[in-house]
């Protein structure tokens, strides 16, 4: 047994990966008739594409929320790089993925399917290594601050202020709703939501992208002045930098603008924090590399004095924004704690407004519920 290998585990050793194995789940939304919306978008259901690698006779999982494409992605170009390489080195083969994906396209899909490949490799490792996740990254912290995250265009008065007020009678003092599909609904809107979560608990707001700059800077005063919101994300498009830039110069001094969910690569997270155009950057765990990516998003976001937030796929990003220094907090989105709690054992839950890995179990502590998630499948078939 080495130092950093717990009783019971296997030696690394020379130990490479043996097989990889590929899932898709399409899960329908809870929402009003089948829907859910924000500000730019509107969906029926979540899909939920699940990588698992195999070697020592272990098995890591890691995952995004994509098209079922990602999938095929996965088989046609990543599969190969990685079958026959070291488990031991997660970030070498993140590296080999990245250069054989130049042409097929490193953004969208391509990203998606490196971060949920490179989450396996990671959980693999610490699974033959006997530790939990966290313990096997240069953790700085033990614990994630939470924000309740849903907040639909589409919910009524009494399902949105339920929602949102049901998270802070949870210990979560920090709370969002979308905003900006029709921007004169919000003052309503806003009004029933601070009425019934009271004056204490932070308000956030997420445009996605709906609103053009002048539209974003007199919501951003009105939001500010009129329901003390704290935080307006992606109030213009993410890709509009000047635009984001203008509005954190311009905007209310304790209005926070935040982007960056949609970063794929390192050199999206570099235009961001240029200026920069962000008070707090965002960074999500399955979209920008996986754990190699987060690892690598965090020094830049601590090089430029800037907190980093977690967005989405709480049962991972518990695990990886320990890691990160400067961490401000993790969104506790409605779709993917539901889609998590449908698809896995072992998903933490927050108390007292943060979630905690679980120590007690190795890697992720993650469990896939086969019997459960096999009415969503879209993509694979179940293992024997």
């Amino acid at each position: 047994m080495t130092p950093a290998t717990s009783p019971g585990a296997e030696p690394l050793g020379e130990c490479t990966v043996d097989a990889l194995d590929v899932h898709a789940f399409e899960v329908p939304t809870d929402g009003p008739d089948g829907r859910e919306q924000d500000g730019t978008l509107e969906w029926d259901s979540t899909t939920l594409v699940l990588v698992r690698v195999h070697a020592g006779g272990r098995t890591g999982l890691g995952y995004t929320y994509g098209d079922v494409s990602v999938a095929s992605f996965v088989h046609s170009v990543l599969a190969p790089v990685i079958t026959g390489g070291p488990v031991s080195s997660p970030s070498a083969l993140w590296e080999r993925m990245g250069a054989r994906m130049r042409n097929a396209g490193r953004p969208g899909v391509g990203a998606m399917a490196l971060s949920a490949v490179d989450v396996a490799l990671w959980d693999l490792k610490a699974r033959l290594l006997g530790l939990p996740l966290v313990h096997l990254l240069p953790a700085h912290h033990d614990r994630v601050p939470v924000y309740g995250s849903g907040g639909f265009t589409n919910y009524s008065l009494h399902r949105l202020t339920g929602q949102l007020s049901g998270w802070v009678e949870q210990g979560i003092g920090r709370v969002k709703l979308k905003t900006s599909r029709e921007p004169e609904a919000d003052a309503r809107r806003l009004t029933a939501v601070r009425r019934a979560v009271g004056d204490a608990p932070e308000l956030f707001t997420d445009a996605n992208g709906a609103l053009g700059r002048k539209a974003a800077l007199y919501w951003a005063h009105r939001f500010h002045d009129e329901w003390d919101v704290r935080w307006f994300e992606e109030p213009v498009a993410s890709a509009d930098l000047e635009g984001l830039r203008m509005l954190r110069d311009r905007g209310p001094a304790r209005l926070e603008i935040a982007a960056g969910e949609y970063a794929f690569t390192t050199q999206d997270f570099v235009n961001l924090v240029d200026g920069p155009a962000v008070d707090c950057l965002q960074a999500d765990v399955t979209r920008c590399g996986g754990i190699t990516g987060v690892l690598e998003v965090a020094g830049l976001s601590a090089a430029h004095h800037l907190d980093l937030s977690a967005h989405c796929a709480p049962a991972v990003s518990a695990h990886a924004f320990c890691a990160v220094r400067r961490l401000r907090h993790l969104e506790y989105f409605h779709d993917h704690v539901r889609v998590e709690r449908l698809l896995f054992d072992g998903t933490p839950s927050p108390e007292g407004g943060v979630l905690r890995p679980d120590t007690g179990r190795p890697g992720l502590g993650l469990d896939v519920k086969w019997a459960d998630a096999e009415p969503y499948r879209v993509h694979g078939t179940r293992p024997s």
